[in-house]
Parts: C-alpha cells; sequence; structure tokens
C-alpha cells in the first residue's frame, strides 16, 4: 500500500516537473513574442511616413521607380522582364493615337491634307490601329517593329506628332520610336531606362521602404513612400492614408499646361493640379504635415514654354513674356513657382503657416537630379525633427 502511494506521489511530481516545464517554455516564447512586438512597435516610431501625391501622368510613379533605383536594389532580371508587356503596350497604344488622330486632323482641320497619310502607308497604319485597340497585344516583332517604323516616318504622323498635346499622346513616344528595332529583339531584357519611361497607370497603393543615405540605416532617417492612383476614381483610396503623415510629397507636372485630362478632355491638366493641390492642402490631418512640391517634367516644359505661351492655360493667363532663349525660361518657371507658393499661403491656414513647405524643380527621368532632389527633401525633414525635439 505505502510503496503503491510512494509510485503515484513520484508519478505526481514528475507530471508536475513536466508541467513546469512545459508552462516556462510557453513562458519563454510569449516574453520573445512580446520583446519582438515591442522591438517593432520602437522601429516603426522611427520610420517617416512619406505621401506622394498628384494628379493623373504628374510623373509619381516615375519618381517612385527613381527611389527604388538609388535607394533599393533597383529591378531584378525577372522584374525587368515584367516590364516587356507593358512596353509593348506601350508602342501599339501609342502608334493607334497618332493614327486615329492624324484621320481626326484630316477630317476637321483647315490644313487637313498635311494629316492624309500616304497611299503606301494607309493599309499599315489600319492595321496597327488595329492591333492597338485590342485588350490583349501581341509581342513586338521584326515585322511589326518595322510598320510601325514606317508609319512613324510618314509627314502626317510627323505633323500629328506635333500636335500631341491635343490628342493624349504620351511623354514616352519618342524614345521608344527611336529604339523600336532593339525594343523588337527576339532576347530583349528592358534597361531601367526603358522601366522609367513605361506607363503604367497606378492603381491601389504601392509602397516602399528606404534610406537616402544607402544600406547603412542607422546613419540616417528611414522613409516609407506611398504612391497612389492620380486618376480621379483613384483618389477616394487616399484618405486612409493620410494620418499619421510625416511629409506630402505633390508632384505637379508643369509642362502640361496645354494639356487635357486623359479622363476629361474639357479639363486643363494644369487646372486640374492647382484645385487638387488647394484640396490637399486644406485637409485637417495634414496640420502639422511637411508639404514637398515636386516642379516636374522641367525638361519638357523649357522645350515646350517658348513655343506654346503660359497664357494658354487659365490660371497663367496673366503671363506676359519678356524676353527670349534661356532667360525666358527661366522667367517663366518663376512664374509658375510663385503662382503655386501663393496658392500654397491662401490655403493655408494661420495657424499652419509655420510648417516645412519647399519647392524643388524637378525632372522625374533625371537620376542624378532625382537623388539630389531627395538629398535635399532627407535634409530638410531631419532638421525638422532636430527643432522638434529642441535639438536645434
Amino acid at each position: 500500500m505505502l510503496s503503491h502511494l510512494s509510485t503515484n506521489m513520484g508519478l505526481l511530481c514528475s507530471r508536475s516537473r513536466h508541467y513546469n516545464e512545459q508552462d516556462s517554455e510557453e513562458n519563454a516564447q510569449a516574453a520573445e513574442i512580446e520583446r519582438r512586438i515591442e522591438q517593432e512597435t520602437e522601429a516603426e516610431k522611427h520610420i517617416q511616413k512619406l505621401l506622394l501625391l498628384g494628379a493623373g501622368e504628374s510623373g509619381k510613379s516615375t519618381i517612385f521607380k527613381q527611389i527604388k533605383l538609388l535607394f533599393q536594389t533597383g529591378f531584378d532580371e525577372t522584374e525587368l522582364k515584367s516590364y516587356i508587356p507593358v512596353i509593348h503596350a506601350n508602342v501599339y497604344q501609342t502608334i493607334k493615337v497618332l493614327h486615329d488622330g492624324s484621320k481626326e486632323l484630316a477630317q476637321n482641320d483647315k490644313e487637313f491634307s498635311k494629316y492624309v497619310l500616304s497611299n503606301e502607308n494607309k493599309e499599315i497604319g489600319e492595321k496597327l490601329s488595329d492591333i492597338g485597340g485590342r485588350l490583349d497585344y501581341p509581342r513586338l516583332t521584326r515585322e511589326h517593329a518595322k510598320d510601325i517604323e514606317t508609319l512613324w516616318k510618314d509627314a502626317a504622323i510627323q505633323e500629328t506628332y506635333s500636335r500631341g498635346n491635343e490628342l493624349q499622346v504620351p511623354d514616352c513616344t519618342q524614345y521608344f520610336m527611336e529604339n523600336l528595332q532593339r525594343l523588337s529583339d527576339a532576347n530583349y531584357i528592358p534597361t531601367k531606362e526603358d522601366v522609367l519611361y513605361a506607363r503604367v497607370r497606378t492603381t491601389g497603393v504601392v509602397e516602399i521602404q528606404f534610406s537616402p543615405v544607402g544600406e547603412n540605416k542607422k546613419s540616417g532617417e528611414v522613409y516609407r513612400l506611398f504612391d497612389v492612383g492620380g486618376q480621379r476614381n483613384e483618389r477616394r483610396k487616399w484618405i486612409h492614408l493620410f494620418e499619421g503623415v510625416t511629409a506630402v510629397i505633390f508632384c505637379a507636372a508643369i509642362s502640361e499646361y496645354d494639356q487635357t485630362l486623359f479622363e476629361d478632355e474639357q479639363k486643363n491638366r494644369m487646372m486640374e493640379t492647382k484645385e487638387l493641390f488647394e484640396w490637399v492642402l486644406k485637409q485637417e490631418c495634414f496640420e502639422n504635415t511637411s508639404f514637398m512640391l515636386f516642379l516636374n517634367k522641367f525638361d519638357i516644359f523649357e522645350k515646350k514654354v517658348l513655343n506654346v505661351p503660359l497664357s494658354v492655360c487659365e490660371w497663367f493667363n496673366d503671363y506676359q513674356p519678356v524676353s527670349t532663349g534661356k532667360q525666358e525660361i527661366e522667367h517663366a518657371y518663376e512664374f509658375v513657382k510663385k503662382k503655386f507658393e501663393e496658392l500654397y499661403f491662401k490655403s493655408t491656414a494661420p495657424d499652419r503657416v509655420d510648417r516645412v513647405f519647399k519647392v524643388y524643380r524637378t525632372t522625374a527621368l533625371d537620376q542624378k537630379l532625382v537623388k539630389k532632389t531627395f538629398k535635399l527633401v532627407d535634409e530638410t525633414l531631419r532638421r525638422r525633427n532636430l527643432l522638434e525635439a529642441g535639438l536645434l
């Protein structure tokens, strides 16, 4: 009896030890999970949230791709190859816009004869327009590239291209038309420049985490950049991102003062940008948010402004040219910059005037300029953080 009791007690003690060890192990695991959550929460506090906003075609997504190239590992071969159908689609879509635009101008313009295709190219034009109207585009072959090149060189298409601002002709047109042979190679892999020129409308939200100082995250700020679709139907997706933003980077394509929206051909793109910037500035959740205004597409602006007066845009109808050449380009740029600055202060409540506001001249396709600009943005935001911490 005693021996049986003692055996049972031994079993109980053994089980108790087993349970205690199991509890200790589970407690240790729970403590480790808790510690990791605390670490991640603490790390999140030090990540600066940047919101990339702007109207459609403002160059936001090109800026986003530049950040990936500059401050991350860039695009691997698989990612580069994923752009092949996008780039080929861009080529087919563009030649369709030009072909259909030439037909429209040939029917409606006073100087209609300039826009009539040569007889030998009419059949090529119809065939390419048909391909460009499909939902699924074929791979760009040497044969198709030769046809596109032939049509591109037609005098009517060149005349139509000169009026591209009226026809939603994309900025990437000339670049892709000059590289058709390379793009149609059977072993074609896009270059980083091809990827930067590739046009895909952003839908939803994409994000990237980076540090402008490079891999050593300890030596500088860490940023999380959000890019959202700029077209009107995408903007409802912005609102939930507005909380806890360190800075808004607003992209304005200053070259688009004579163009209309893709989604509303009655609306001037610059007027849309003005109204959108004004609306963003007035959001209550941005009371203490820094604003970085990127006056983008300066490379196109400086070529256009000498030929197309700023005054064609309602917002700029009081512009008066003062000179020619580079001096006139600078004068026009400063005028546009001043308009945005005036709008900023007019749309900013008196209690918000001390928030950081900086204006940068940008060309999203210029990697050196984008790198320099983001270094300046980084310095500005770090200085603001030091001021808020009372260290400056």
